[in-house]
């Protein structure tokens, strides 16, 4: 799986260097990190919706559930990525 975190101008302006060291910490703390690529995007197209992430990869299951085979995640910041993470990625990891 991968997840990109924006760091486009408007993004990086409203904290994404921060959601990516807190992200670092939370796939340390869900024991994933070899199961996740957390990469820096330029401009996903968000720029009014706060810092956006995209999660992309999913497995076949996630993807049906889903109804996509990519999610994006919008006012993302430092104190509420544990909480993104936990509820709308971790549980479609493939692991």
């Amino acid at each position: 799986m991968i997840i990109k975190v924006c760091v486009g101008s408007s993004c990086h302006l409203k904290g994404s260097y921060e959601v990516i060291e807190t992200f670092k910490e939370v796939l340390k703390k869900y024991d994933v990190e070899d199961l996740v690529d957390l990469q820096a995007s330029f401009c996903l197209g968000y720029c009014s919706q706060g810092v956006t992430v995209k999660a992309e990869g999913f497995d076949k299951p996630a993807v049906e559930k889903l109804g996509e085979d990519q999610l994006f995640l919008h006012n993302v910041n430092k104190e509420n990525v544990e909480e993104v993470f936990a509820k709308e990625i971790y549980p479609n990891i493939n692991r």
